[in-house]
């Protein structure tokens, strides 16, 4: 390749691309939080962690404070947390007098006991039919047995959280993981496919993990989910950025609440089964954290990996565009769950990811 000045590094490329202000622009970040995230549904939090009745979780969705409460010990509300309720703690239990509160949100409990919220008063489609089948791959394992989260732990990143979603969508950054290059790099891993539904979501399919290929690590097919061959892992992608994960023993989960176009929050919770054993758990536990706990073998790389990308889209750096042009057959190197991602992006926004100046 012959060298290139700065007027061949900025012309328009010739294969799909989007522009890096989508990244870091303050003006797209307001309309995102308005036309996206105060519409979809949102994976708040899990059943397990409001057993009780009186039991509440909160969150931010677009900025509005959030709060979901075991109403009677069995059944799930959510109400925008005003002055009428007023809780800022993230969890807790509390005597609810619900003849104050306002309307509540819609609320719904699907998909292995997530509990999904939208501030939309009017939502056309339901949780089902929003997710249109990306968890089909795993909802034998998920659905079958009563799940509960046994671990929990965020982070504040200086990034755009849609450099968290591009992480888990694109998987060539798979080399940057010793432990995946080690336990996973083989012609079933590469055969895998990025397949694409509806709403911008995408599912990855599974393969074999060889976890005792590394040092200190065992084979971990003695300890599966409902329905899940040994050491298998399949991952499911949401719009507009949500997370899941399961991987042999170990489930997880990851919600991103958008803090600036500059800074997200990404809660990650692990699974176990309720029906587990002590010995059990504690294998779950010790598997799960392995990986992805705050010191395990892959997650911190993740967001290392995120947070320098975030420093080099902030804002006073030149836009640039980002390439998206890899077609292989839709298997796990084919950008095809990026292309998918930020078209339907483009959708929400009514802007074309690689022109997002005309939003402005």
């Amino acid at each position: 390749m012959p060298p290139r000045n700065h007027k061949a590094w900025t012309k328009t490329p010739k294969v799909e691309y989007i522009n890096s202000l989508i990244y870091s622009d303050e003006n797209l970040f307001e309309q995102e939080q308005e036309n996206i995230f105060s519409k979809v549904w949102v994976p708040m939090c899990h059943i397990s962690e409001m057993r009780n009745k009186g039991d509440f979780r909160t969150t931010r969705i677009a900025d509005i404070r959030v709060i979901a409460i075991n109403i009677d010990g069995k059944n799930i509300q959510a109400y925008k947390n005003t002055n009428d309720i007023d809780i800022r703690k993230p969890s807790g239990t509390y005597t609810w007098d619900f003849a104050t509160t306002e309307k509540p949100l819609h609320c719904e409990v699907k998909h292995g006991g997530m509990v999904w919220v939208t501030l939309d008063p009017n939502p056309t489609m339901s949780v089902e039919e929003w997710t249109c089948g990306a968890f089909d791959c795993i909802a034998d394992a998920i659905d079958t047995e009563e799940m509960e989260v046994f671990h929990y732990h965020k982070a504040v990143i200086d990034t755009n959280y849609k450099l968290w979603h591009d992480t888990n969508s694109e998987f060539y950054h798979d080399f940057m993981h010793y432990f995946n290059r080690v336990s996973g790099f083989n012609d079933e891993y590469f055969a895998r496919k990025n397949i694409p539904f509806d709403n911008g979501h995408v599912n990855v399919s599974s393969f074999t993990v060889n976890y005792e290929e590394y040092d200190g690590f065992e084979d971990r097919g003695e300890l599966s989910f409902p329905n899940l061959p040994p050491n298998q892992w399949y991952m499911v992608d949401l719009f507009p950025g949500y997370n899941f994960n399961l991987r042999g023993s170990a489930y997880r989960s990851d919600s991103v609440t958008p803090l600036g176009p500059n800074k997200v929050l990404i809660e990650f919770r692990g699974y176990g089964l309720k029906k587990d054993t002590p010995e059990e758990r504690q294998t779950r536990i010790k598997h799960h954290n392995s990986i992805w706990g705050p010191f395990g073998r892959n997650l911190h790389e993740d967001l290392i990996g995120v947070a320098g990308q975030g420093t080099t889209m902030r804002t006073g750096t030149e836009p640039r565009n980002i390439l998206h042009g890899r077609h292989e057959n839709g298997t796990i190197h084919d950008e095809v769950g990026m292309r998918h991602y930020y078209a339907e992006w483009g959708k929400w926004m009514g802007v074309e990811a690689s022109n997002p100046a005309l939003a402005a």
